[in-house]
């Protein structure tokens, strides 16, 4: 491709640095623009009742029409997870361009036909080897190894140099499904000339090199070979390529398998239609089927390995689900490591297993039974030898996992001016001569509560908080319209703050005494509804926080008859 004088790349990561989660990056030439990923995050615990986070597409909703096609480098949830929730935010007229492998545009249609969305989006497949024209672009696919059949990395030819885009990856020298990374195109790619490297970084601090996924098969295989009861395997939904091999070897065991949960049964159905779901014939059955065969006899694949409250494994484990009870002898693999914030969920829900009699089986106990599909410190220096960046953006990790690539960047040679970490929204120009950082764009989080997107506000964060850590208290009173007399009340509800029953201190006694004086000592009548409602406020929020160190949410309801 042709450079251009003086023109610049700029690059500004919209999520995915910072934190683990919702990666997606926004690549600029001129007034063209192309989005890499679209992922969704778990939310932290202090955000009370919000289901996702998703990135705030607002600086790409107002160059809608400069969208060249939005590219996806695997079928993984923090990457094409938000996808939905970004064609909310553009609110398209005509539908957008996406790209990727065809398992994960099958899986990212099941994503889109959930939300009623298939239509909003027009579907290009890519594959490595070829080279796709969006607008100045040219995308060129690479293969590279993860914990999901059919991952690319990204090669992006601009007119002012070359972007490579690892998405996530590892070196595995026996994969199950026959692919590595492609070593071979990544020499020449650095012989050609790598402008930026945008990499994938979040196991920098694991050091050596990541374990082969190979090394999980045989350990599953080993464990329910000796599991005297049903096995329970439980991983993400996406994990094909190990939901295809816990299949394969229950059948070599004389065991069948069902699936437990609609996304797994889903992403499996895609898989297999496109061929990435090798199995043998009868291998699996229907969940309603179980029980017409010996316990010894079945494996259970499961959704819920982070600990979802409302997943399949967590009602499982709470007893609630209607076909799947734990009986003796169960045993329950958890076949995956906790994204960062889920430690709580994950450990409640090994808890309650426990409790229902299983015998549960999880990293902890056995290192075997989950490996990472990603680059560990020694395979991140070897990306770096073959491709040879003249400038690096670490992405897709936490800012201690940023700034360690850019020490071993540094240790192999880059010069640390060359090292750009960032935070989200920022922006870094290239151009052959140079780097430098740019004015921020209009950037951050958007949180999903329920069927809302962005409607959670901080106003709305800083309420739970208060609830969730004071409680609430209602107080409703009566009041003549005329007047302005008490006619009834003061009448308290307690919600989370302290029971009305137990409060054998005078407590609440006090409280109506206070409230009282209060309204009894005001001299106006005919009396203004919400300037009352803020006296019977002020007057319990000092009350209740002098006698408890407390600040429940306090909700005067006053009524004129």
């Amino acid at each position: 491709m042709a450079t251009v004088p003086g023109a610049r790349i700029r690059v500004s990561p919209l999520g995915g640095v910072g934190e683990v989660g919702k990666n997606s990056t926004l690549l600029e030439f001129g007034d063209n623009l192309i989005l890499v990923d679209a992922g969704v995050k778990f939310p932290e615990t202090e955000l009370h009742g919000v289901d996702l986070v998703v990135c705030d597409y607002g600086y790409v909703a107002e160059r809608l029409d400069n969208l060249v096609g939005i590219v996806f480098t695997h079928g993984h949830e923090d990457h094409i997870g938000g996808l939905p929730y970004l064609i909310m935010q553009l609110d398209p007229h005509d539908p957008i361009p996406i790209y990727g492998t065809p398992l994960t545009l099958g899986l990212i249609s099941v994503k889109l036909k959930e939300h009623g969305m298939l239509g909003r989006v027009i579907q290009y497949a890519i594959q490595e080897g070829q080279r796709a024209k969006l607008g100045p672009f040219e995308l060129e696919p690479i293969a590279v190894n993860h914990s999901i059949p059919d991952a690319v990395g990204l090669v992006i030819h601009t007119p002012v140099g070359t972007v490579f885009h690892t998405g996530d990856f590892k070196f595995d020298p026996t994969p199950v499904e026959g692919r590595t990374t492609d070593n071979d195109r990544l020499r020449r790619l650095g012989d050609q000339g790598v402008l930026v490297l945008l990499s994938d970084c979040v196991r920098v601090e694991q050091s050596g090199w990541t374990a082969s996924e190979s090394a999980v098969r045989d350990a599953l295989e080993q464990l329910i070979g000796k599991a005297p009861g049903r096995v329970l395997v439980t991983t993400f939904a996406s994990n094909i390529g190990r939901l295809r091999e816990v299949v394969r070897s229950a059948h070599k065991l004389g065991r069948k398998t069902a699936v437990v949960g609609r996304s797994m049964e889903e992403n499996l159905r895609v898989a297999r239609e496109l061929g990435f779901m090798d199995i043998p014939e009868g291998s699996l059955l229907e969940l309603r089927e179980i029980n017409e065969l010996p316990p010894d006899q079945i494996v259970l694949l499961s959704t819920g390995s982070q600990g979802e409250p409302t997943s399949v494994l967590s009602r499982i484990a709470r007893g609630d689900h209607p076909l799947v009870k734990i009986q003796p002898n169960d045993t329950v693999i958890f076949s995956a490591s906790p994204v960062p914030g889920n430690e709580e969920s994950v450990a409640r829900s090994i808890d309650n297993l426990f409790r229902r009699g299983a015998r549960v089986i999880y990293q902890m106990i056995d290192p075997r039974v989950h490996v990472s599909g990603h680059a560990s410190r020694e395979e991140l220096r070897h990306l770096l030898d073959l491709v040879r960046p003249q400038y690096l953006v670490p992405l897709h990790g936490e800012h201690r996992m940023l700034w360690l690539f850019r020490e071993l960047a540094v240790e192999n040679g880059m010069p640390p001016e060359n090292v750009f970490v960032t935070e989200i929204g920022d922006v870094v120009a290239f151009w052959p001569e140079g780097g430098e950082r740019e004015e921020p764009i209009p950037s951050g989080s958007m949180l999903v509560d329920g069927l809302t997107i962005g409607e959670v506000t901080n106003v709305v964060l800083r309420d739970r908080r208060r609830l969730a850590a004071d409680g609430v208290l209602f107080v409703s009173v009566t009041l003549d319209r005329e007047t302005g007399e008490l006619l009834s009340g003061p009448d308290f509800v307690s919600r989370g703050f302290l029971q009305l029953d137990a409060a054998d201190d005078g407590l609440f006694d006090e409280a109506r005494e206070r409230v009282t004086v209060a309204l009894e000592g005001d001299e106006r009548r005919r009396p203004d509804v919400s300037y009352l409602v803020g006296k019977v406020r002020d007057t319990l929020n000092s009350f209740v926080y002098e006698r408890t160190r407390r600040r429940p949410m306090i909700l005067p309801v006053v009524t004129e008859v």
